[in-house]
Formats: C-alpha cells, sequence, structure tokens
C-alpha cells in the first residue's frame, strides 16, 4: 500500500508551499480538504488562500517565521471556506519551513508537510464558537498564564465563577459552565454559567450515588469525557433527558482536587463537537487544578472576611432611637490589610438623667485581640456610663478595668497576650440645652463647626491612655454646642492615614468641613414652601446630610482623592478608622429645620485655664487664631492674641482662680467686632501704673490702651470681667499712613525707648524676644512650660 492511501485514509493530505515560484503542490486528499475536486494539482498561491479564513490567513506569516527562527515545526489551525464564506471544515496544517537562498541573497521558503481535518463543526454550519489560530502549543501556554493571572486575583467565590465564564480556550471554547461542590453526601451547585434562572434546580442537591457524571467525579476523582450526545446516553442513560434539553454536544466533567481531597467538579459543556484530543484534556485537566485552588482560596478568604465581619459588627452599635434635637451620624473602617478588624470603636449610651454619651476610643493594635479587647472595654464602658458615673469616673473605672484586664492575660512569651493600652473621649450630653462635658484620655480632642463654617479644635483637658496607670485622674471640660453647630469626634486613623501628622491631617479634615457647610440648605432648593412642609422635609434631610458629611470625611482618607491628598511622612500605613458627628439642630448648619437666625451668624468661643495648667495659655491664643482665620487685618490678630496672653496670665499670677476666656465675633465680612472677655473670682480691680524703663511689670494696661478699641472691667457679684473690643479693619495700603502704633512707637510709649531694634516690626512680631516683660520674675517661671509646649513662636504676655 501506498504512503498516499494509508494518509488518505486517515483524512491526512501532503501539501508543499513555494514562496519563491508562488504555487502550491497538492495531493488528491490535500485538494478534498481545501474544498477543491480531489485529485492532484499545483495550484497558484492565490487560488489556494482563498480557501482560508481570512483571520487565520493573517497569522501564518508569524508562525511560520517563528517556526524558522526556532528551528521547530509550524503548526497552526485553519478555517476552510466555501464559495459561500462558509466553514466547510477545520484542518491542522503541520509544515517544516525550509530556508532557500538565491545567489542575489534573497530568502524563500518551502512548507512542506501535512493537513489533517479535525473534529469540528458539520460541513454547511458556520462557525459559532472562537477559534484560537496559530500555533497551539504557544496558544495554550499564554491561554493558561492568562487564566492563571486572572483566578490568582479573584477575591471571591462570584469574581472566580467570573472568570471561569469568561476563559476562552485554544480552539474549543465552551458555552456552559457549572460548578459543583460537595455538601455531606449529596452535590450543590455552587456557581453556573451558559443557563438561564432555574435550570440548576434538578442538579441542586443530587445525591452523590445518582448515575450523573458530576456525582461520578466526585466519587473516583477521575475524569469524564462525552465527545458526543450518543456518549453521554449510553454511559448515563438515567440522566440523559436532563442534560439532552440543553442541546449541548460535547461535556468535560473533571474533579477539582485540592491536596488530595476531591472537593467538587467541573463541568464544560460544547454546543460544538469536540473529540477531547491529549492537547486538549491536558489544558482542561490544568484548569480544573487552577480553578479549585481559586476557589478554595476564596472560600477560605469569605470565611474569613465573614467572621471578622461579624465580629466587628457584633461588637459596634447602632445609633438608637432620635434624640430630640440632635443628629448623630457614625462611620467605621477597618484597616486594609490583614483581617480587617481593629480596636476602634464608637458607642451612643443613653443615660438615667435623660442626658446621652457619645464614647469613641481605640484599642492598641490590629489584630484579633485589640477587636476582643475593644468590646471588652466597650461594654465596661456602657456598664460604668448606665450606672450614673460622671464622665471623669467612668473612666477612671475604665482604665483600672482595662490594666487589670491585660495583666490578667499578660505572658513574657507572647506577643499576643502583651499589655496594651487604649485611647477614649467620653462626652455626656444635655440635649435640652447642648452643654457637653468632656473627659479625655489621650484621644484626639474634639472639632467643632461654627454656624458660619468656621471649624476650631475645642482643647480639652485629659489624660493618661486607658490601661497604662490603673488608677488615673481624668479631669472634665465643659463647653455648649450650639444651635447649628456641628461636633466631629474621630481616631486618629482619620488623621493620620496617608503620611500625615497632625497638622497636615487636621487641615484636610478642615477643607471638608468648611466646604460642606450649606450643602442641606442647597439641597432644599430656594422654592417657597410652608412651614409645615420645611419641618417635614428638614426633618427627612437632617440625617442625609449628615450621612453626606460622614461619607465625605471618609473619603477624603479612603477615596480616589486622598491619593492626591498624601501627607509629608513616608510612612503610609492605614489605619482603623471610626468617626461620630453630633449636629445640635438649628439655621445654617445643613441638618434640621430653618430656624430663623441673623444673616451673618456670629463666631464663639469659650476655653477655661485652670491654675494648675498654666501651658494652657497656648491653646487660648490658638483659640483666638483660630476664630480669627479670615479676619482682614493680620496685625489686628497679633493684637487680638496678645491681649488675651496678657489677660489669661494675669489672671493665673495675680489671683487663685481659675481664668475664664470667651470670644466672640459678630457681623458681616470686612465689618465684624471682635469681643473677648476673661473672667476671674478676684475683686482685686487693675489700675494704669508708670512702669520706669527697667521695670518688668507694669504695662499691661498701657498694652490694652494701645491695641484696644475699647476696652474695660465689669465687676462682678464674685469676681470681675476684663474684656476688650476690636473692629475689623481692611488690610492697610502700602502707601497710606497707620493709624496703629508700629514697634518704635509702641515701645516709645510702653517706657522702652532704649530698645531701638523694635523699630519697624510691624503687627508686635517683634516682641517675641520681650516674652513676659511686665512680669515679675517669678511670673517667667510659670510661662516657661507653656512657652515650650507653644509650638509657634507667639507673643509671650507683657
Amino acid at each position: 500500500m501506498r504512503t498516499e492511501d494509508v494518509l488518505a485514509a486517515v483524512a491526512t493530505g501532503l501539501w508543499r508551499w513555494d514562496n519563491a515560484s508562488g504555487t502550491v503542490s497538492l495531493d488528491s486528499e490535500a485538494a478534498r480538504l481545501l474544498g477543491l475536486p480531489a485529485e492532484p494539482a499545483v495550484l497558484p498561491e492565490v487560488a489556494v488562500r482563498s480557501r482560508f479564513h481570512p483571520v487565520d490567513w493573517n497569522e501564518i506569516n508569524g508562525i511560520v517565521t517563528l517556526a524558522v527562527a526556532e528551528g521547530t515545526l509550524a503548526e497552526a489551525r485553519l478555517r476552510i471556506m466555501d464559495e459561500d464564506g462558509r466553514v466547510l471544515r477545520t484542518v491542522r496544517s503541520r509544515s517544516k519551513p525550509v530556508e532557500n537562498r538565491s545567489a542575489t541573497g534573497r530568502v524563500d521558503y518551502q512548507l512542506i508537510g501535512t493537513i489533517q481535518e479535525i473534529a469540528e463543526p458539520q460541513p454547511g454550519a458556520t462557525a459559532a464558537h472562537t477559534t484560537v489560530t496559530g500555533d497551539w502549543r504557544r496558544s495554550r501556554e499564554a491561554f493558561l498564564l492568562d487564566a492563571g493571572r486572572a483566578l490568582a486575583e479573584a477575591r471571591s467565590t462570584t469574581e472566580v465563577l467570573r472568570v471561569a465564564a469568561s476563559l476562552s480556550m485554544p480552539g474549543f471554547s465552551p458555552d456552559g459552565l457549572a460548578v459543583f461542590g460537595v455538601d455531606g453526601e449529596r452535590l450543590s451547585v455552587i456557581g453556573h454559567h451558559g443557563h438561564g434562572p432555574g435550570d440548576e434546580g434538578p442538579f441542586t442537591d443530587m445525591r452523590l450515588d445518582t448515575d450523573y457524571p458530576a456525582a461520578e467525579v466526585v466519587r473516583t476523582g477521575r475524569a469524564i469525557y462525552l465527545p458526543s450526545p450518543e456518549d453521554y446516553k449510553r454511559r448515563f442513560p438515567a440522566t440523559w433527558p436532563l442534560a439532552q434539553r440543553f442541546g449541548r454536544i460535547s461535556w468535560a466533567f473533571l474533579p477539582l482536587i485540592v491536596a488530595g481531597r476531591t472537593m467538587g467538579a467541573w463541568m464544560a459543556a460544547f454546543k460544538h463537537p469536540v473529540s477531547f484530543s491529549p492537547d486538549e484534556r491536558s489544558v482542561l485537566t490544568t484548569v480544573a487544578r487552577m480553578l479549585a485552588q481559586a476557589l478554595q482560596r476564596a472560600g477560605v478568604a469569605e470565611s474569613e472576611r465573614e467572621l471578622t465581619t461579624g465580629l466587628q459588627r457584633s461588637m459596634m452599635p447602632t445609633l438608637g432611637p432620635e434624640i430630640p434635637g440632635m443628629r448623630i451620624a457614625a462611620r467605621y473602617v477597618p484597616t486594609g490589610g490583614g483581617l480587617q478588624v481593629g480596636g476602634d470603636w464608637y458607642d451612643v449610651i443613653p443615660l438615667p438623667s435623660g442626658r446621652f454619651a457619645l464614647v469613641i476610643g481605640d484599642v492598641q493594635g490590629h489584630d484579633v485581640r485589640a477587636a476582643g479587647l475593644m468590646g471588652q472595654l466597650r461594654i465596661a464602658v456602657r456598664a460604668y456610663a448606665s450606672e450614673g458615673h460622671r464622665p471623669d469616673a467612668v473612666l477612671s473605672r475604665a482604665s483600672r478595668f482595662l490594666a487589670g484586664l491585660c495583666s490578667a492575660q499578660a505572658d513574657p512569651d507572647s506577643d499576643f497576650h502583651s499589655p496594651r493600652f487604649a485611647t477614649c473621649l467620653y462626652a455626656e450630653c444635655d440635649p435640652q440645652s447642648g452643654l457637653l462635658e468632656v473627659a479625655r484620655a489621650g484621644h484626639p480632642d474634639p472639632v467643632v463647626r461654627m454656624t458660619d463654617g468656621t471649624v476650631m479644635m475645642r482643647p480639652t483637658s485629659g489624660g493618661l491612655p486607658l490601661g497604662i496607670v490603673p488608677d488615673t485622674d481624668y479631669p472634665t471640660t465643659r463647653f455648649t454646642l450650639e444651635p447649628g453647630e456641628t461636633m466631629m469626634l474621630c481616631t486618629d486613623g482619620l488623621i493620620e492615614t496617608g503620611g500625615h501628622d497632625l497638622d497636615t491631617g487636621w487641615a484636610r479634615l478642615r477643607a471638608i468641613l468648611e466646604s460642606d457647610l450649606h450643602g442641606g440648605d442647597e439641597a432644599r432648593g430656594p422654592g417657597a414652601r410652608g412651614p409645615g412642609a420645611q419641618g417635614r422635609e428638614g426633618r427627612g434631610q437632617a440625617r442625609g446630610h449628615l450621612e453626606k458629611l460622614a461619607d465625605l470625611l471618609v473619603q477624603a482618607v479612603h477615596g480616589p482623592s486622598s491619593h492626591h491628598t498624601t501627607g509629608p511622612l513616608a510612612d503610609r500605613r492605614e489605619d482603623d478608622i471610626a468617626l461620630v458627628l453630633l449636629c445640635r439642630e438649628g439655621g445654617r448648619c445643613g441638618c434640621g429645620t430653618d430656624a430663623a437666625h441673623p444673616a451673618r451668624p456670629g463666631r464663639r468661643t469659650m476655653l477655661t485655664v485652670a491654675q494648675a495648667e498654666p501651658e494652657r495659655i497656648a491653646g487660648a491664643r490658638q483659640q483666638i487664631k483660630e476664630l480669627l482665620h479670615d479676619w482682614a487685618d493680620p496685625e489686628q490678630v497679633d493684637s487680638a492674641v496678645l491681649m488675651v496672653s496678657e489677660m489669661v496670665t494675669n489672671v493665673l499670677m495675680h489671683t487663685d482662680g481659675d481664668a475664664l476666656l470667651v470670644a466672640e465675633a459678630v457681623g458681616e465680612l470686612g465689618r465684624r467686632r471682635l469681643r473677648v472677655e476673661v473672667a476671674d473670682g478676684s475683686d482685686e480691680l487693675p489700675h494704669k501704673r508708670q512702669p520706669g524703663e527697667m521695670a518688668s511689670s507694669g504695662r499691661g494696661v498701657l498694652l490694652m490702651e494701645m491695641l484696644a478699641d475699647s476696652w474695660g472691667v465689669d465687676p462682678r457679684g464674685e469676681g470681675k470681667s476684663i474684656w476688650f473690643e476690636l473692629q475689623e479693619l481692611s488690610p492697610p495700603d502700602s502707601g497710606a499712613p497707620d493709624a496703629r502704633p508700629a514697634g518704635a512707637d509702641l515701645a516709645a510709649a510702653l517706657g522702652l525707648d532704649g530698645l531701638a531694634d523694635l523699630d519697624g516690626l510691624d503687627g508686635l512680631e517683634g516682641l517675641d524676644g520681650l516674652d513676659g516683660v511686665d512680669l515679675l520674675d517669678e511670673e517667667l517661671d510659670l510661662l516657661d512650660a507653656d512657652r515650650d509646649r507653644d509650638p509657634d513662636p507667639e507673643p509671650g504676655p507683657a
């Protein structure tokens, strides 16, 4: 028997493609496979090329070039077309490129090889599936690399199934996929693709001893390939009616094996015949292994997320019923890495007195133990508060509780049981008056946004973080949340995430708080409505606006815009975030009813400086600067800061009581009036003196007369109140004479003519070197701590 007869018997033809002459030599079988008369022929290249699918032909040159470079066979799958553009059959070409170099140096090739028909749609059928042309081996390797990368990046079972459904396999892409799992002694459908809703019903909860391919694969751990419906019907007659209605032609059922255990089965179904050659089985087996590993990883990750999310949610409180006159919004965002659990928490606690408490805290760490300690500490704080203890007592007891808890679990050989501390802020609020009593344990101070949009940090007295020293005192600070004001409490994650320190982090949040002032008013629109409609809509939008503000604050840290607001620090580690917003309803706050209010609301701040806390003088100066952050004349701001420093320091030095600072700015921009009062419990009134040039005190009243537009002393029942007022001035022109005293004039008025270096120091900036000029020597010792703690080189009291 001739070789040609043997090849024809197995549907294989011979051809020779001569690039130099532009001709193709075909034997009778090759001519038949190309849709030509079944006889040997030598045809022009264009006649043969017209029989190939255009997409397949475009890839042949690259395949031949690669084969020549590597000295391998050029292997490709080609679709054969008839005159009407229909696919007759698909053939596999295996050819050896032979290089021919002419005398002129021109390089031509001859392709000598075979073409063989492979199992594909019957003649006359259109190409309904995606055919991967080109070198089969390299197409397979590229496909497996892409599939492995995509499955490795999938983080959930849904994503794994979506990736599996999108895989386009070389030359035999399935149009139906199903992933089966094992639930005890029954088969379950984890997911499917290419089927309609409800199609999985008959296969769900199927017993493993059922005569079904997936069940047998799970039982035996061996793959099952069914190239035709006849094979399916012959091997699994009992379940063939279930598969028949889907109209598939070929099926492959492969085990999903991880660490030697069969965890399920994967079905790939085709609407065109697939012979499942060794190459095709190799691809399917490799994909099944990658799919099994991806499903296991996704299952473990989902279990961890479900565990940690459930743990965190069970420890986080609900905000409870609405509080009349108040609106509350809260957020918790776990850190982005690890188990996504941490020690941050917040709580809203109803109190027996009719008040309520806001609690926010942060237990050290981002692990399961931090979350466990947080849950225990939150319950303890809630219990102490519900007993009616004051804020300072609640924190003292909580510190003792955490210290005892950590000492009981202490293990010097285990990091997991190492001592932990926690920061916490406890605020008791009276919803009727807006009075807040705040105790703080190493936590960031609260921030208040006033009705005109001014954002100020409220300095509060504080103590050590909880758990460091069991018996610790926590002083209490009182202030009032005025109608229309919003208070923000947060953990340090909201401030410092993204490489920020406290200063740059607050600046980022301040911009959000100030820009969102009238979001609620704008949302309501300018249309005229009746009072009843306003009341109903105001309450409906109240929580919505505060919720929007909470989202904006979190997005500033974790949203897309956070990448443009990174801080100066190299450490970019994320931290848990807890955030609580408390708004007292009132005009211009964006949440609540539109109560009548002036066209331009005033801004007001109040601060107590105790005798034992001279370092808080720096906080008083900072409060004035933040209150006047948009004041027109910066020299007036310097003057106000200097006078406040003088007034508060005199109270601490010359009386036995505390200093109560109240500052208020009212009026329209550019024409505002600032009034500052400092009250104390002493009845002794200040009096004007004429200090000599070398005197170390006696210039306080002179400063008030020189810098304030008006000032005075108001006696009270017990003690007095010293006040001054400043009228806002536009910035002076560079060429216009300044009515305010410059450095030399002020020095002369104060009897400091010998200090000629003060000349030209506008705005009293040159007085930095005169800290304490009107204080006794012992007063300077009192301010040493204040000056050391003040980061800004502000003028000391004179």
